[in-house]
């Protein structure tokens, strides 16, 4: 069976840097095989020194804080280690204050690094705190999630969860570094890999109509965790995710706004169930096929569109329905309450064809009556 690499016909290499151009802020994205043991070394290159911060959940850390905890010691720091239980149920306000109060009783300063470990909810909470500590000090992502890798650790958003609604609690702050170790992903559940995978969907969708094309040719070969054949594949993502936050670093001009295609009714979902029901990448699979019909039915696509993404995240294992026991009233509702609203108005990512994107200005209650 041909790697994912060999499907698209991009050559197969161990490591790529992708550079996130934001002026005095810019930084890279490292994405390669064992890079993870180069951690230390990297934050020296960057200048720290001396004590950092690191985060981790408990079952990432019962993985990878050992070998971590190894290559910051060979650079010569001293970490300060926190662990908090794994899910997104934790990514509270209140797990949030244990962070905090763990780091300053350590005596953290605004010099030292906080390295955060673990998917995309360590990654947000970690350099939420990171964001509100001492005014800011440095953070740096090390995604051990697909989903992390291609998505959630480059960008500088950070946040919690509010009972109201999904990230409505947080801050942009820039990471110093992404290092992501795509050699990580092969202990990655099954369920979790492939909820990944809808992000990377969603890139091709958006904006890469060669990579949804690779991955639809035969899907299988995205399942087959190979370290080599991954590093493009992520790469390819970080690159279209590094120039979006480049061209609209705070969704003020509204082309960031693109990178949220399935979003909108995937947060609502996840709201709805309490956070507990779906992964993100799940709620975001169903949120796109969602995004997609409402797409045809305000015209904006044709129904072959609709027919590809159903089709492309269905044969990867995803979800793609909405759950019968989800009223619409109540996603409609949990949609007003997106930080994207405006006077109302929602700005919902539609798709015009696989590969080109659109916002549209709607109103929760247009949404919900198209679903």
């Amino acid at each position: 069976m041909a790697t994912w690499a060999e499907a698209a016909d991009v050559p197969v290499v161990n490591e790529e840097t992708v550079r996130v151009e934001l002026g005095a802020r810019s930084y890279d994205v490292v994405v390669g095989v064992d890079v993870l043991d180069t951690l230390g070394s990297r934050l020296v290159a960057l200048g720290f020194q001396g004590r950092c911060g690191l985060v981790t959940s408990d079952r990432v850390g019962a993985l990878y804080r050992r070998r971590v905890e190894r290559s910051l010691a060979l650079a010569g720091f001293t970490p300060i280690v926190v662990e908090i239980p794994d899910g997104e149920e934790h990514k509270s306000l209140a797990t949030l204050e244990r962070v905090l109060d763990a780091l300053l009783r350590a005596g953290i300063e605004r010099r030292t690094p906080l390295v955060a470990l673990g998917g995309g909810v360590i990654g947000d909470l970690t350099g939420f705190a990171a964001a509100t500590l001492l005014r800011g000090i440095p953070v740096v992502q090390v995604p051990t999630t697909l989903l992390a890798q291609v998505d959630a650790a480059i960008g500088g958003k950070t946040a919690v969860d509010h009972a109201i609604g999904k990230n409505l609690v947080g801050a942009f702050h820039q990471p110093s570094l992404v290092l992501a170790d795509v050699g990580v992903l092969g202990t990655l559940p099954r369920r979790e890999l492939v909820a990944g995978l809808a992000e990377v969907v969603k890139y091709g969708v958006i904006g890469d109509a060669t990579l949804f094309a690779s991955l639809e040719a035969d899907p299988a070969t995205a399942l087959t965790v190979d370290p080599f054949a991954f590093v493009p594949m992520v790469a390819a993502c970080a690159r279209q995710k590094a120039a979006v936050v480049a061209a609209d670093e705070r969704e003020e001009r509204g082309d960031r706004a693109i990178l949220n295609f399935g979003h909108t009714v995937g947060h609502a979902l996840e709201t709805v169930t309490g956070y507990g029901r779906f992964l993100h990448g799940e709620a975001v699979a169903i949120g796109m096929v969602a995004a997609a019909r409402v797409s045809e039915a305000i015209g904006v696509c044709d129904a072959t569109t609709v027919t590809r993404v159903r089709g492309l995240l269905g044969r990867l294992g995803l979800p793609v329905d909405l759950p019968v026991d989800v009223p619409a009233d109540a996603l409609g509702t949990a949609m007003k309450a997106d930080k994207k609203s405006v006077a109302g108005q929602i700005q919902f990512v539609t798709v015009e064809r696989v590969g080109r994107a659109k916002l549209v200005s709607l109103a929760a209650q247009e949404i919900v009556d198209r679903l």
